[in-house]
């Protein structure tokens, strides 16, 4: 991308104007490195979601922007029932509540590396990754519909977890307002054994070592420590939820017309908040949201019993905080001189809720929310936390990942999975997959830098980075 056709703010903000059927502007949060690195169709991407009916204030798009279907992954978009305001199935994504938790070991690195090979097998056999992978647990229809409407807080009832852990999901584990009716029999087939599995694409369990503290006090808060042991789980809804996304975005495509919605593309497929069809989606896309905070817990329970099986002993692997970064959620936001209640759409980007937020766990509202950030299969991720004035530069909204460089095409043109993993293992990072072509896609080098990522993150104010830590076992699905 070009930054001349952009106004630029500061080094770290580039501003769209409004032209044509925008009826916003539009912010693109890089440095010119970045910014240079992106497709131009995110900017295109970007105007159109800012030609949406009901769109407020100004649609950002994260440093980690790249383009996606309808809405640029990275996007930020709030829209205004009041107003006509629109929710777009694109612009949650067909991966409803893809997201990130982490886990606390307790555990020093010095510990784990004498286990590292049996630690990274155990974690392989147990945890179901791959395309079309399924696991032990099959539902029946009315556990189904027990999953769908209480998330995480469901398998904890089951037994996949401790109650504890719904302190630290948001939602407290469970999306209000989901209604599991509303999801197709499709959708239902597709999930009925998927449960408690990782999927594929850039899905991931990884064990990673906080190698550095940049934030002592919001580290000692969130519980790290030089040297520590971290369990990193990203994965979302699986096949259900890409399921809800095409039933609903076909629908919404075809009423558009009725009522009287002009698309800028047909991915940014939409109906108004307050319709019947907008309704409907909000209540399946919700039960989707439980599908996922569902299935992290689940693997976390599995993820436990692969430590107890390596190291013989009770293994508490307490959960630091799970976060989404595919959802539409309903927030208060101050617009102008007045608050109002907004549907933020995130697609590719997670919330960060800075110091003092009413939805934080008490031990986290001086400090702010926890920020996971992955980068690559070879390279650091990040734990951030929200900051003061983030709302109004980002409906308090910051990265989630280091994001893509690449096509996944051009990726496996350029890389060999084999290749990936052994250079990999020479680095001390050890890949389990069922896939060398899902490694090629996700090779190290198809990926921005992760760290530029973070600086203009923490320059921009959206969040500041707390620790960074390597990976030195990935679980690649």
């Amino acid at each position: 991308m070009r930054p001349d056709t952009l106004e630029r703010i500061s080094p770290w903000e580039w501003r769209l104007q409004p032209t044509g059927s925008m009826r916003v502007p539009g912010v693109i949060y890089a440095s010119e490195p970045l910014l240079r690195d992106m497709e131009e169709d995110v900017l295109i991407q970007l105007a159109g979601v800012a030609s949406l009916p009901g769109v407020t204030g100004t649609v950002y798009a994260m440093p980690d922007a790249h383009t996606g279907f309808g809405f640029p992954i990275g996007g930020v978009a709030a829209m205004d029932p009041d107003r006509g305001g629109v929710i777009s199935a694109g612009g949650v994504g067909y991966d409803i509540a893809c997201g990130v938790r982490v886990l606390l070991s307790g555990m020093h690195i010095d510990d784990l590396l004498p286990h590292q090979e049996t630690l990274a097998d155990a974690l392989f056999a147990t945890i179901p990754a791959g395309v079309g992978s399924t696991g032990a647990i099959r539902l029946n229809d009315d556990e189904t519909d027990a999953m769908l409407a209480r998330g995480a807080a469901w398998a904890v009832g089951r037994g996949w977890g401790r109650g504890d852990d719904l302190a630290h999901i948001e939602d407290h584990g469970t999306a209000p307002g989901a209604e599991p009716e509303l999801v197709s029999a499709e959708a239902r087939k597709r999930q009925r054994d998927e449960m408690g599995t990782l999927g594929s694409g850039n899905h991931y369990l990884e064990i990673q070592v906080v190698e550095d503290i940049i934030d002592a006090t919001a580290a000692e808060a969130f519980g790290l420590r030089l040297g520590d042991v971290l369990v990193a789980i990203h994965c979302g809804s699986r096949g259900l939820g890409h399921q809800v996304a095409t039933d609903y975005s076909k629908l919404m495509l075809a009423e558009a017309p009725k009522h009287k919605i002009t698309l800028p593309h047909r991915d940014l497929a939409c109906a108004p908040i307050r319709s019947e069809l907008g309704r409907r989606y909000l209540g399946a896309m919700r039960a989707g949201i439980n599908c996922a905070l569902a299935n992290r817990q689940i693997l976390t329970h599995l993820v436990r019993e692969a430590f107890e099986q390596v190291f013989r002993k009770s293994v508490a692997l307490p959960l630091l905080y799970d976060v989404a970064h595919n959802t539409c959620r309903e927030e208060e936001h101050r617009v102008g001189p007045v608050s109002r209640r907004l549907y933020v759409h995130r697609k590719g980007a997670t919330r960060a809720l800075p110091p003092g937020h009413p939805a934080l766990p008490a031990e986290f509202s001086k400090v702010g929310q926890p920020v996971l950030v992955g980068g690559s299969m070879g390279t650091a991720s990040y734990i951030l936390a929200g900051m003061a004035g983030s709302e109004g530069k980002s409906l308090s909204s910051a990265c989630h990942g280091a994001g893509r460089l690449m096509s996944r095409g051009e990726a496996k043109r350029r890389f060999q999975g084999r290749e990936v993993v052994g250079s990999l293992k020479r680095q001390g990072i050890l890949v389990r997959t069922p896939s060398f072509k899902g490694v090629a896609e996700e090779a190290p080098g198809a990926y921005k830098d992760v760290h530029m990522v973070i600086e203009v993150t923490q320059h921009a104010g959206l969040a500041r980075p707390v620790a960074k830590v390597r990976p030195v076992i990935n679980v690649k699905g």
